[in-house]
């Protein structure tokens, strides 16, 4: 494997740094500096002068790293000079120069996994750390990098891995009439505990959605009573159209609030003028909480509503809520905050779409697993779905199987250069 550099952090600032990884990371960054990488201890920092023949570039920190104790897994060194682009750009000629190669978007991440450092959930999670804009997405990815998913995963495999084994069991010895390995009323118990398991797993998909990219609010009510003062109110900035004309906001507006480490997004709709309204019935349908808003004299609209939506009503214009002069709207946030899904440090929640779809594959043949175990079919043809299963669940960690190319340049292709 060839040694790749690259920078890893963002352009513009005072200090940057450059990765180094690969087998010959210590040769190529000892070539332009005073210190012989591979003679200092693992895991040390030195001050050093980086040049190009006798002339001096900058002054820097070099961090030395020896295998397999790094982020890649490989010898790595991490180069932090300072933040001109005249520097940063001549360093990374020099290395490329004296053996290294520029990385690919992720490449250093792809080694990680390759070297067996972190499985393919965490080294996305590396990915939506780096995404993450606010605390609940911080922390969500947070768990997901130190493993969480991949307990919970390993445990269920476990699980998987003793049905599958006793099924095996029976099919080897099927011609001993007198030898029973498999009760398969007890592999059916076995089999439903492992199915409601991975159903409720994914499920937590549009929770950690949610707390990923924001949850939906959708501000619904009557023309002209005053749904965009209340998104101003709420975001704090004249975002949204104003008027006293009625049925001024013709198209839907959207703005974003930090609340709390949670982010919403807001959206408001033009005025409802007849229950058929079909831009606000799909905004109202793509809500995971409804602002249902009206005014003293005005009646609630009348829209389709889910059960697993919340509704908060407003009544504006009163002595209790007047969104024109804020009189209600701390009130009103902390009402959006109660109706975030809690979750605790323990909970493992699914935000990742190629996760959800990996367990919904897997759930659709462990049904198959169930029905067949009910209609009591041959256990080379259970034992076949059940493998699938093991397949769906091995496919978001890598574990146990050998990942497709392009199924790897599709996870990594999205990371910045320098991860």
């Amino acid at each position: 494997m060839d040694t790749i550099c690259a920078l890893a952090t963002a352009p513009g600032g005072a200090l940057g740094i450059i990765r180094v990884s690969g087998p010959d990371a210590f040769a190529a960054v000892s070539s332009i500096c005073s210190v012989r990488c591979d003679a200092v201890p693992a895991n040390t920092t030195h001050y050093t002068h980086l040049h190009e023949g006798n002339e001096i570039i900058d002054e820097a920190m070099v961090s030395v790293f020896r295998a397999p104790h790094s982020y890649t897994g490989e010898n790595s060194v991490e180069i932090s000079c300072h933040g001109s682009t005249y520097i940063l750009n001549k360093v990374l000629e020099l290395l490329v120069q004296n053996g290294c190669r520029m990385a690919n978007p992720g490449e250093f991440t792809q080694r990680a996994y390759l070297n067996g450092k972190m499985d393919l959930s965490q080294a996305e999670a590396v990915a939506d750390l780096i995404a993450s804009s606010n605390k609940a997405s911080h922390h969500l990815a947070m768990s997901q990098l130190r493993g969480g998913i991949s307990t919970e995963l390993s445990r269920l495999r476990e699980q998987l891995l003793k049905l599958t084994s006793l099924l095996e069991l029976e099919l080897d010895f099927s011609d001993h009439e007198d030898l029973e390995f498999a009760d398969r009323s007890e592999l059916l118990q076995l089999a439903q505990t492992i199915n409601a398991h991975i159903t409720h797993l994914a499920q937590t998909f549009y929770t950690g959605n949610a707390l990923k990219n924001g949850i939906p609010v959708a501000i619904i009510g009557a023309p002209n009573v005053g749904k965009s003062t209340l998104l101003n109110a709420l975001v704090g900035e004249e975002r949204a159209i104003v008027s006293d004309i009625q049925g001024t906001t013709r198209d839907a507006i959207e703005d974003t609030m930090q609340l709390g480490g949670v982010t919403f997004r807001f959206i408001d709709t033009a005025g409802i003028r007849h229950t058929d309204d079909e831009r606000s019935i799909a905004a109202a349908q793509r809500a995971q909480i409804i602002l249902m808003m009206t005014e003293p004299g005005v009646p609630y609209p009348d829209i389709p509503v889910r059960d697993d939506q919340t509704i908060i009503h407003i009544e504006n214009k009163t002595e209790r809520f007047q969104a024109k002069y804020n009189i209600g709207i701390d009130q009103l946030r902390q009402q959006l905050l109660d109706a975030v899904p809690s979750t605790s440090d323990s909970d493992v929640i699914i935000t990742n779409t190629r996760h959800y779809e990996a367990l919904t594959r897997a759930n659709e043949n462990l049904h198959r697993v169930i029905d067949g175990l009910q209609q009591q079919l041959s256990g080379d043809l259970i034992a076949e779905d059940l493998r699938h299963v093991l397949s769906e669940l091995a496919e978001i960690t890598g574990e146990g199987q050998i990942t497709p190319n392009e199924v790897l340049g599709n996870i990594f292709k999205n990371f910045c250069v320098g991860k």
